[in-house]
């Protein structure tokens, strides 16, 4: 799993069992980061050609491909029944039936000789729906015990049942735009949210991100780079206002439209995963704003729980069961996505 936040590769050896319900156990788990240069290619991908993507897509499948291998033999992987790979998202149009996630997967068969499952999100556009989220049906059938699931990585996004019926949505950016600050100010990203902590709140510019247009839309909705460009950069670019007074109106703004979808829709008991897990202070204005609410992290879904989600797509696909929700992604129909890269292709 590749993150838009883009923290490392995330690598997860999961296995699944079911009898009655499905259980997992996250088995080894492991993050690499990226090479400086791989970094910056995939941060600017949406501006190169498409000779220079499919380029990109190449060396990160061969990049995917060596530490996949690394992290079997590190680890003495012995039974491996298939490999689920989300690639890296470079656009993500829904309403334009465009996504992109590129990393090619043919040098991760030929490495590893086992089935690849890859490209989970376009089969779900072509079909009319969002492509995303599409870990939900992951929440549905592991994390049922929990009134809802809170991913805080590149962008927020929560899962929980109205009426027995599974629901999903982007709430708002999250890490794409705090480290997007942090980097302006010389780091990786804003550790345990140190730098907005020592900021005050801008109000004027508060009032800009909460009345963007987006968060009165219904689900299914879904965000993604562009969206950011459209509506966050635009406020950031000749600021007269500091980084670091921007980065903490954004936690600000982050804290607000999380905590109002836990109120509106009487949220308990939350779990929580994901890098943005590890911001104190953005889990402290969380919790300002949704004090009735208990959000549990645990330290390796934190990590992995996105890989191992898509390691579980993988599966279901492979088995040609159903792993996209229509009352997720507002697809036509429910479906089994993903396209199995083997030998015979």
């Amino acid at each position: 799993m590749s993150g838009t936040s883009l923290d490392g590769l995330d690598i997860a050896y999961c296995k699944f069992s079911k009898t009655k319900d499905w259980t997992f156990e996250i088995l080894k788990e492991r993050t690499i980061g990226y090479r400086a240069d791989l970094k910056d290619r995939l941060r600017n991908a949406p501006q190169l050609s498409e000779a220079q993507i499919e380029t990109l897509s190449h060396d990160f499948g061969v990049f995917m491909a060596e530490q996949v291998n690394v992290f079997v033999n590190d680890h003495k992987i012995h039974r491996l029944d298939l490999i689920a790979s989300h690639g890296h998202t470079v656009f993500h149009q829904p309403e334009n039936r465009i996504t992109l996630q590129i990393g090619d997967v043919k040098p991760l068969f030929e490495l590893i000789q086992k089935p690849v499952v890859y490209d989970f999100r376009t089969q779900d556009v072509l079909l009319g729906g969002q492509g995303a989220p599409l870990v939900p049906i992951v929440d549905k059938l592991l994390f049922s015990e929990y009134d809802a699931c809170l991913n805080l990585g590149g962008f927020s996004n929560i899962s929980f049942d109205i009426d027995g019926e599974r629901i999903a949505f982007d709430i708002c950016p999250v890490n794409i735009v705090l480290n997007h600050l942090a980097n302006m100010l010389g780091f990786e990203f804003d550790d345990n949210g140190q730098i907005a902590s020592r900021a005050n709140v801008d109000r004027c510019l508060l009032e800009e991100f909460n009345t963007i247009p987006y968060y009165k839309e219904s689900f299914p909705k879904s965000l993604g780079w562009e969206w950011v460009g459209e509506f966050i950069l635009p406020h950031l670019i000749d600021s007269p206002l500091s980084t670091e007074t921007i980065m903490r109106t954004f936690v600000e703004h982050i804290a607000i439209q999380i905590s109002s979808i836990i109120n509106q829709y009487q949220l308990k008991r939350v779990l929580l995963s994901g890098g943005g897990a590890y911001n104190a202070f953005l889990l402290e204005r969380i919790s300002f704003f949704a004090p009735n609410a208990c959000v549990i992290a645990n330290a390796q879904l934190i990590e992995s729980k996105e890989a191992m989600a898509f390691a579980f797509l993988g599966l279901l696909r492979f088995k040609k069961e159903i792993n996209v929700l229509a009352s997720v992604t507002g697809s036509v129909k429910s479906h089994s996505s993903g396209v199995v890269y083997t030998e015979e292709l």
